[in-house]
């Protein structure tokens, strides 16, 4: 049998290391490569051709679900699989709904790792017990009350880099769109979420799973 052949995409060097070494010493693996945002696995998806992508959702940029719609898009051959500490919505929804073939969070153990990549190599969906658990429930409840659920992709992109302490230049410069126009959509986000300020975004997040609190420290 032909091993899986994964590449391995998270912004953060030690965590994408780790677990690329942690996969290649399992029977039956072979990690292909390894990049550092969504451009690059996109770019690497088109040289490579792996089976499997483990996406990291937060990455500045287009971000693991820009990242996701692109490579199911130009290589529907290679399955996206969501490996990230965001475990609640508005990102698992937004990953199954671009196209991803599994959601599992970081915290996950090696047994369900290999379990999850498995199944999505082989043409199945995995979503993780936990996040599928909270998914049921909001839609037995009509949906999430995440204020996060209202913003756009790009919107949300904006959130996530403006509570990184990027720069509005630099969060430009990565989405590839003008000054003014990140600046259109820090307004649309204040906006919809009812908020003032750069700390009241993080504490929201906080409050709503979207971002850990020790990502603020």
């Amino acid at each position: 049998m032909t091993d899986i052949s994964i590449l391995v995409v998270d912004d953060q060097h030690l965590v994408r290391a780790a677990l690329a070494r942690m996969l290649e010493d399992m029977d039956g693996f072979h990690i292909a490569g390894e990049a550092d945002s969504g451009e690059e696995a996109i770019d690497l998806v088109k040289a490579l051709k792996p089976d499997v992508v483990l996406m990291d959702v937060r990455m500045p940029g287009i971000g693991g679900i820009g990242a996701t719609k692109s490579i199911v898009r130009s290589a529907p051959e290679t399955k996206v699989l969501a490996v990230t500490g965001c475990g609640e919505n508005p990102f698992p929804q937004r990953l199954l709904d671009g196209g991803a073939s599994g959601f599992i969070t970081k915290d996950a153990d090696i047994d369900e790792m290999v379990e999850a990549i498995r199944a999505v190599a082989s043409g199945k969906r995995y979503i993780s017990k936990q996040v599928a658990q909270e998914m049921a429930m909001d839609n037995l409840n009509g949906g999430t009350d995440s204020p996060f659920d209202k913003l756009s992709e790009r919107e949300l992109q904006t959130s996530l880099m403006v509570i990184e302490g990027i720069k509005t230049t630099e969060i430009a410069d990565k989405l590839n769109v003008s000054y003014k126009t990140v600046n259109t959509y820090r307004y649309r986000v204040f906006n919809k979420l009812k908020i003032n300020s750069d700390m009241e975004l993080a504490m929201l997040a906080v409050k709503h799973g979207v971002i850990n609190a020790e990502e603020m420290k």
